[in-house]
């Protein structure tokens, strides 16, 4: 496989109380913030519309399990059928099912330090024309 990952899709961190930490970065930090956290959208070297996610999440989520860390990292990734089959035999541990929505695909996987990972192989265009 040429390309795996091709940026970073998202952070996403366990909060207490998330729509305050949002309002704090809105408020402070000036991020653009919504229900979901705060999109930041950049241009690929060919100059595509793609997206970054940042996002609080109430502490107590069990989206990251079987991870105990706060917090989850989403790279995007080109093909992620192929890269989820690759990583398989390549010895990662795969989480779950891929799963594919209209915004694009997504997968699991962990890390050696037990990191839950989420592989994005993403549809930018569906959220910019919102």
């Amino acid at each position: 496989m040429k390309n795996r990952v091709t940026g970073l899709g998202g952070f996403f961190f366990k909060a207490k109380d998330p729509d305050n930490v949002k309002s704090w970065y809105n408020r402070h930090l000036g991020l653009n913030t919504d229900q979901y956290g705060c999109t930041f959208w950049w241009k690929d070297k060919e100059g595509n519309d793609c997206s970054t996610q940042w996002s609080p999440m109430n502490e107590d989520t069990d989206y990251y399990k079987p991870s105990e860390k706060p917090f989850m990292m989403n790279f995007r990734v080109e093909n992620l059928e192929e890269l989820l089959k690759t990583l398989k035999e390549e010895g990662v541990k795969v989480v779950g099912e891929m799963e594919t929505y209209e915004y694009g695909k997504f997968g699991w996987i962990m890390d050696p330090e037990g990191n839950k990972i989420e592989l994005w192989e993403p549809v930018d265009k569906v959220f910019k024309d919102q």
